[in-house]
């Protein structure tokens, strides 16, 4: 849960605010019910008044011209629709009647130099990223050739060792062993690295590697949106499809990513064939589908051979 204290604290760099009236509720909480960012803030709007309310010019002027009976009225409508706090932007002062009605109520009532779009714009993004569903999972997750891959399987598998081969081939690491994924946008997932495992890479025999100091600063990212989920599995007969006629999703927070599974087995060159991977998920992303030009192609081929007959 987050309060209207570390909404204001952790943004006291991008938005100059100050406190007006309701400081006392300073650690009252803003309502996360799976809302989007963009239905925790906006305008003043007392349809949605479960939300933080902005005042603008416009909204401030609309305010303005009722009559302070009419005025109660509407906060009163906003306090039973349990809003979190009222925001005063574009440098503006708010009225006499609305600092005592927050005062009474304990509604944190604050204001800011900057222009409303912005300031919701601003929250919005923040609100989004600091309430989005978050999970932990363990494996690797790399940059390889731009796209975010997370590689997965039982411990043993030699994960770390193919994400070491792909860092040594130009690639980069963001996380290993435990990889914090988030849901930033409907349909996008960002990972990351906890703070305690930065460029880190844990190699079995070598122990822990600073990957940034040995391959330079090329070779870490701070975080990528996630593409491609490789799974590694031991060399099993009828472990999978040999060619899957439609593409492998599986489901994180809400979303299917594609997958691909590689089998561990001698021989088997795994950085050559995740880059593989990876070169035909950018494909798959631009809309060009290898197996159903494969199939129509052999479908043609056989209705050609029929004729022949």
């Amino acid at each position: 849960m987050l309060t209207i204290h570390e909404l204001v604290s952790d943004n006291a760099d991008k938005i100059p605010f100050t406190w007006i009236a309701g400081a006392d509720s300073a650690n009252r909480l803003i309502p996360d019910v799976g809302m989007s960012g963009a239905d925790l803030v906006g305008h003043l709007n007392l349809i949605h008044p479960a939300r933080i309310q902005v005042f603008g010019a416009e909204e401030l002027s609309y305010y303005t011209r009722f009559e302070i009976k009419r005025r109660v009225h509407h906060l009163e409508d906003l306090v039973t629709g349990g809003v979190p706090a009222i925001l005063i932007a574009d440098g503006m002062s708010p009225p006499d009647d609305l600092r005592d009605f927050c005062n009474q109520q304990n509604i944190p009532l604050l204001s800011t130099t900057i222009e409303a779009a912005q300031l919701i714009d601003l929250l919005r993004i923040y609100l989004g990223k600091r309430l989005a569903p978050k999970t932990t999972v363990h494996g690797v997750f790399m940059d390889v050739l731009g796209v975010g891959v997370l590689i997965t399987g039982e411990s043993g598998l030699g994960k770390s060792e193919l994400a070491l081969e792909l860092i040594s081939r130009g690639h980069g690491l963001v996380a290993d062993d435990a990889v914090e994924l988030s849901r930033t946008a409907p349909n996008m997932i960002e990972g990351h690295c906890p703070p305690l495992l930065q460029n880190l890479l844990e190699v079995r025999g070598l122990g822990l590697l600073d990957i940034r100091t040995i391959f330079g600063e090329t070779s870490v990212r701070r975080k990528m949106k996630l593409n491609l989920l490789v799974h590694l599995i031991r060399s099993t007969p009828d472990a999978f499809e040999r060619l899957p006629v439609q593409d492998q999703t599986e489901d994180i927070l809400g979303i299917p990513i594609r997958r691909v599974m590689l089998q561990v087995a001698a021989g088997r060159n795994l950085a050559v064939l995740v880059e593989a991977a990876v070169r035909n998920t950018i494909l798959a992303l631009r809309g060009i589908d290898t197996m159903g030009e494969f199939i129509e192609r052999q479908a043609l081929a056989i209705m050609e051979s029929s004729r022949r007959e």
